[in-house]
C-alpha cells in the first residue's frame, strides 16, 4: 500500500513567502564588516525556521519524519532553543541556568517531548524566542568577537570558544537543521522552498 503524499507547492522564487516584499529576511544593502555579516546570517536562519513552521497546527508541528526517527519541526524548535540557551546563556554569559528540555537523569528530551499539544508548541516558541532575544542582546553588547569563554565539553575536559567561533557554529547549526526542516515541511503539506 502506497502512502498518499501532498502535492509539492512553491512560494515566490522557491521561498516560503508570497512576494519578495513579504520576506522578513534581509534584502537591503550587503552587510558591512564581520559582526554585521555573522549577525545577519544567523538572524536570517532564525527567521527561516519561523517561516518553515508558519501556519502549522500542533499536530503538524509534532509530525515525525519517518520511523524510527523522532525528528519533527517542534523538536527542532525545542532543540534550537536548548542550543541557544546552552551556548549563549550558560557558556558565554556564564549563567548557572538549568539545561532546557532535559529529563531528571540528564537525557535530552527536545525531540522525545515534542507532543502534538498547542500548549507545548506555544511554550517551545516562547522559550526559543526568549533565548534568541538573550543571544542577540548578548552579542550586541560584546565589543570584541574574540572574547573567550571556557566550558566543560561533557567529557570532563575544559575547552574554550570565542564569540566569533560561536556565531559561526550557530550559523552552521541552523543551516543543517533548515535542511531537515525542508524535508519535514514538504512531507507535511508539500510546501518547499528556502
Amino acid at each position: 500500500m502506497t502512502e498518499q503524499l501532498p502535492d509539492r507547492t512553491f512560494g515566490w522564487a522557491n521561498m516560503f513567502v508570497a512576494t519578495r516584499e513579504s520576506d522578513p529576511r534581509e534584502q537591503g544593502d550587503p552587510p558591512v564588516g564581520e559582526r554585521d555579516t555573522l549577525v545577519r546570517f544567523l538572524r536570517d536562519y532564525r527567521l527561516t525556521l519561523e517561516l518553515k513552521c508558519e501556519g502549522l497546527d500542533a499536530a503538524a508541528m509534532a509530525a515525525r519524519s519517518v520511523p524510527p526517527s523522532d525528528l519533527s519541526l517542534l523538536g527542532l524548535v525545542r532543540h534550537l532553543a536548548a542550543v541557544e540557551h546552552f551556548w549563549f546563556r550558560r557558556v558565554l554569559a556564564g549563567q548557572d541556568a538549568p539545561r532546557l528540555y532535559r529529563s531528571a537523569d540528564g537525557r535530552n528530551e527536545a525531540f522525545d517531548g515534542a507532543a502534538a499539544d498547542p500548549a507545548v508548541v506555544a511554550e517551545a516558541w516562547d522559550t526559543w524566542r526568549a533565548e534568541v532575544a538573550f543571544a542577540e542582546q548578548f552579542v550586541a553588547a560584546q565589543e570584541d568577537l574574540s572574547a573567550i569563554a571556557s566550558f566543560d565539553n561533557g567529557l570532563g575536559e575544559q575547552q574554550s570558544i570565542s564569540v566569533r567561533e560561536l556565531l559561526v557554529h550557530m550559523i552552521e547549526e541552523y543551516a543543517r537543521h533548515m535542511g531537515h526542516a525542508d524535508f519535514l515541511r514538504e512531507r507535511i503539506d508539500g510546501r518547499v522552498g528556502l
